[in-house]
């Protein structure tokens, strides 16, 4: 898939004085039904996550709070997203390369997946991914 199919989405917004709301339905809001969501949190100054493509999920990734930024690379491009509302997510698309920087203190990335950890799924090493794509 090629990387303008990943994009980000702006979710609805239920403004409250009391607090907003955000809310996302699978197969309406993103593009696919959601089997998995983790977080990830604490992530010390100057570290980074991810570096690994998927072979067939789909990702929706969410900044809960603080800011970071999504770096993706479908082996010709790349593009970086800067993520600091909750109201807004990447959709990330099958045979991307991604990373995850630039994270902020006390910043929260939150990730609903298309399916179920498979580790058969992941592409570990750049340069396998780079083949895989016939980039290499």
């Amino acid at each position: 898939m090629p990387l303008n199919d990943c994009r980000i989405i702006e979710l609805p917004k239920i403004a409250d004085a009391r607090g907003n709301l955000t809310f996302v339905e699978g197969g309406n809001h993103i593009p696919f039904d959601i089997k998995r969501v983790y977080y990830l949190y604490d992530v010390p100054g100057g570290a980074d996550r991810g570096e690994h493509g998927h072979k067939a999920l789909h990702q929706f990734v969410i900044c809960m709070s603080g800011s970071f930024d999504l770096v993706l690379d479908d082996g010709f491009n790349s593009r970086r997203f800067h993520l600091n509302r909750s109201y807004f997510g990447v959709y990330v698309c099958p045979m991307m390369w991604r990373y995850l920087d630039n994270f902020s203190s006390g910043s929260v990335c939150m990730v609903m997946a298309s399916a179920k950890y498979d580790e058969q799924d992941y592409i570990r090493e750049k340069s396998d991914f780079l083949k895989a794509v016939g980039a290499s």
